[in-house]
């Protein structure tokens, strides 16, 4: 039986392959259940620094699996479902290590959640993005809470409406994607965009990752407040110490991660 989630670990790298490609990557309760294993493993690793979701086949992840959906039409299954799938969302937004999409040809409805989850996303020129729930008269509700906040009100309630199809140069003016690059180039682009990443403060990282979700979310005052707070802290680990002491003495920093 061939895995639907595979793992490749290189240079504090980690690539998670979402592999159904027969079934255009969707994310089935097997699929979401071993990216969260996986996730929650990758959380307590050391060794891995950045974490990188990518798929193999056509699609980077066409949403949730309707045949399964279909195939036990009862509350306590979507509630399972959308409670796995909501799970797996948080935590990849809690996660103490950078992830990053590499998206190609289409992310849509709960593939579309995913790329807007992740931290940073990469994609291909010809990806494409949707929210298509409408059209089948199941708005993507779920999908919403992680669109809304990845990229301005107007764009998102204009594809929560429409459900059209958003091409990878419209996804990246609206702040859903970070770079779009030329397909043959993606996963070129999106690992030097990872070994950048990787190269700094792991203690560093995991810091300011927490602190600009839970400041995102406060008032003005608050945010000021609890970022003050954590700057604070920041500045008494070792490796806030080093890398001011390797920027003075023009050299390298070799960080310690406390």
């Amino acid at each position: 039986m061939t895995d639907i989630l595979l793992r490749d670990d290189r240079d504090g790298i980690v690539t998670l392959t979402l592999n159904r490609p027969a079934a255009r990557n969707a994310l089935s309760m097997p699929l979401m259940q071993a990216l969260d294993a996986q996730l929650q493993a990758i959380a307590a690793e050391q060794a891995a620094r950045v974490v990188v979701i990518a798929a193999n086949g056509p699609a980077f992840c066409a949403g949730h699996d309707l045949r399964e959906v279909r195939a036990t039409p009862t509350r306590a299954a979507y509630e399972a479902l959308f409670a796995t799938c909501s799970v797996l969302m948080q935590r990849i937004v809690h996660l103490p290590k950078p992830v990053i999409a590499q998206v190609h040809g289409v992310a849509t409805a709960a593939g579309c959640q995913l790329v807007a989850s992740c931290d940073l996303a990469v994609a291909g020129e010809a990806a494409r993005f949707a929210t298509p729930g409408v059209d089948i008269g199941l708005f993507c509700s779920t999908p919403m809470v992680a669109l809304s906040r990845a990229v301005g009100r107007k764009a998102a309630m204009e594809m929560l409406l429409t459900g059209d199809l958003v091409p990878a140069w419209r996804a990246r003016e609206i702040g859903l994607v970070n770079r779009v690059v030329a397909d043959a180039e993606l996963g070129q682009a999106t690992r030097a965009l990872a070994e950048q990443i990787a190269s700094k403060s792991p203690l560093t990282l995991a810091i300011g990752k927490e602190a600009f979700y839970r400041q995102v979310e406060m008032p003005l005052a608050d945010a000021y407040a609890y970022a003050s707070e954590v700057m604070t802290r920041n500045m008494m680990a070792r490796d806030a110490e080093e890398g001011i002491d390797a920027f003075l003495q023009k050299r390298s920093p070799v960080w310690s991660g406390t």
